[in-house]
């Protein structure tokens, strides 16, 4: 698949922005109530910094990982910023992408994400989105699904994901101060995790 990259980056970014109150709002219950506005502002910073005429999609992923280390406070800078670094790597020098690419950029991603929050699943987290998005999507490539198809099963099992969320008491970052209470309430990373992969999903539909 032919990619712009910049103007993925720049959907994800009116994604996140359009749900800035919505993720604040999921926040304010467990965390600090930044989430939403720490992203959109981290977004807007990738929109203005990464430029809109490379296609290499490794060098736009690298700008974006460091522009959210940079913009993005909490732990969503360093852990959305490692994401985006991790993939980079994988995509260097790409200007398209296949359904496999995809794949180990997700892998990378995740990985990266687990590294530096020294976290795993279940713990209300991120992850209890990446994680089942990552195996469906790898289960739906390997019967022969396409990337659309891929992204499709991907995005479903993310949103499953932050309903799993709710179900659990944080042991990670700030929502752990409330142990069994935080229980009932959605992650807000989990959340974001979601919306993202859908902003790509719907980009690559067109």
């Amino acid at each position: 698949m032919a990619c712009s990259v910049y103007e993925c980056l720049a959907l994800i970014g009116a994604r996140i922005t359009e749900n800035r109150d919505y993720l604040t709002d999921l926040d304010r219950e467990i965390g600090d109530a930044d989430h939403g506005a720490n992203m959109a502002r981290g977004f807007a910073a990738v929109v203005e910094k990464v430029p809109r005429d490379n296609p290499d999609i490794g060098a736009a992923l690298k700008k974006t990982g460091m522009t959210l280390l940079s913009t993005v406070g909490g732990a969503s800078g360093p852990l959305y910023g490692t994401a985006y670094m991790e993939a980079a790597k994988v995509l260097a020098g790409r200007e398209a992408l296949t359904a496999e690419d995809f794949a180990a950029a997700l892998t990378a991603a995740v990985a990266g994400i687990q590294k530096r929050g020294h976290a795993t699943r279940g713990e209300k987290t991120m992850l209890d989105a990446l994680i089942p998005a990552l195996e469906a999507y790898t289960a739906r490539i390997a019967g022969g699904g396409s990337l659309s198809d891929g992204l499709d099963s991907a995005c479903a099992a993310a949103r499953e994901g932050v309903a799993y969320t709710k179900t659990i008491a944080a042991t990670k970052g700030r929502a752990s101060y409330l142990g069994e209470r935080s229980i009932g309430h959605q992650d807000p990373g989990a959340t974001s995790a979601a919306i993202t992969l859908e902003a790509i999903r719907d980009y690559t539909k067109g």
